[in-house]
């Protein structure tokens, strides 16, 4: 059974945003949330999908439940949905919603799903837990933290390092990664402590602070993000404790920048795609005028807003919204995306995109330009590398449908 004709204009393509819309980390859903839908605002402005088609956004809140996700998918299942766009929600419950649509596809040829994954970023999704039908749109836990790890290689004041993480599969992997990369980058690095703490259920990290500082660390490698973050950065403000913190993606959380500049001490480097004010990189800043001037919201994430977009232009390719040539269509797609070409790699479907290690620094006139959030505090970038330079090896072994026609 195949999809519906694109000609028929009438029927919308339907996208399933599951992530985050309550709780501790509701701010980064909704931002996220608006990513997608000024990107599928945009594709239908420009024409839709070949033939007219629409695109259309069902959004549903997955609580950061895996229980919560499935019964989402069932619903998006039920109101139409040919793809599910996500990853806000950690990467144990991507994977299970990952999991539960291989399952859906095997037992519904003709009605299949895809999985898009722009933020849970566990490498086993790309590598022995690869699927078919998952394609991830961000750089991954490995990737993120060479670049970090080349960084650190440059950096001599680094000595001391304590690797504090939430306690899940991403938190987990962030140090695991870290104490490996950072430490094969830089022998003479000491790691000093590790401690794991439940995911968005901290209030106040004094404690987790006076460990780190009683172990007498200057850096530390977390993962954290949203309010585990900003929470952190207060109880080491608090306590005057001035640290490094190496992170993958926190900088574009909102409230980060906000709470580094409250803190007044300590500096927060991170790795994405593209830093806001970035130089060299005009049609990032182009989109990000175009969105603030839309949205009356900061532009933070290119990768989000690129996932519909690599869709979009995968169905183009295909000349059909067949999912399962939909797929075939994105493997090895390369797109000229705002932050520069990238490719989406066939063998395990991790795209390659350039990543930027930058650092929250106060406004200087020189590295750092533009204040954020209201705040006399931006973003510095430290080093620039290709999505090739950080490619890893992969476990994958991709199981394909027999018959891409």
């Amino acid at each position: 059974m195949l999809a519906a004709p694109l000609a028929h204009a009438s029927d919308t393509y339907k996208i399933a945003y599951i992530d985050p819309l309550s709780g501790p980390f509701a701010n980064v859903g909704e931002l996220m949330l608006l990513h997608v839908r000024y990107a599928v605002d945009d594709i239908n402005a420009h024409g839709g999908l070949p033939g007219g088609q629409k695109m259309e956004v069902l959004q549903f809140d997955s609580k950061l439940s895996a229980q919560e996700s499935q019964s989402a998918l069932q619903a998006a299942i039920d109101q139409g949905a040919r793809a599910i766009v996500t990853g806000g929600s950690g990467s144990s419950v991507v994977a299970a919603l990952v999991q539960s649509v291989s399952r859906w596809n095997q037992r519904n040829p003709g009605k299949e799903l895809l999985v898009l994954n722009h933020s849970s970023i566990d490498p086993d999704m790309t590598g022995k837990n690869c699927s078919f039908w998952h394609f991830q749109t961000e750089a991954n836990t490995a990737m993120k933290m060479k670049a970090i790890a080349n960084y650190i290689k440059k950096t001599p004041q680094v000595q001391k390092v304590y690797l504090l993480n939430q306690d899940y599969a991403h938190g987990r992997q962030w140090a695991s990664y870290g104490r490996q990369l950072v430490g094969l980058a830089r022998p003479d690095v000491q790691f000093v402590g590790e401690t794991l703490h439940p995911i968005g259920r901290v209030k106040d990290f004094a404690p987790y602070v006076a460990n780190i500082r009683q172990s007498g660390a200057d850096s530390v490698i977390t993962g954290n993000w949203g309010q585990d973050m900003t929470l952190l950065l207060k109880a080491a403000g608090d306590a005057g404790y001035d640290l490094r913190y190496f992170n993958h993606s926190a900088g574009a959380i909102p409230g980060t920048v906000l709470a580094v500049s409250q803190s007044k001490v300590g500096q927060l480097t991170w790795v994405a795609e593209w830093h806001p004010g970035e130089e060299g990189v005009p049609k990032a800043e182009a989109l990000a005028q175009a969105y603030k001037a839309r949205t009356g919201k900061d532009f933070l994430a290119p990768r989000i807003d690129m996932t519909p977009r690599l869709l979009a232009a995968a169905i183009a390719k295909a000349k059909s919204t067949d999912t399962v040539k939909v797929a075939y269509a994105l493997e090895n797609l390369q797109y000229d995306s705002v932050v520069g070409p990238v490719t989406m790699r066939g063998e395990d479907h991790q795209l390659l995109l350039p990543q930027v290690v930058n650092t929250i620094a106060p406004v200087d006139g020189k590295t750092v330009k533009v204040g954020w959030e209201g705040t006399n505090y931006g973003f510095r970038t430290d080093a620039v590398y290709t999505g090739n330079e950080l490619a890893q090896g992969t476990q994958c072994k991709m199981e394909r449908p027999g018959n891409a026609s």
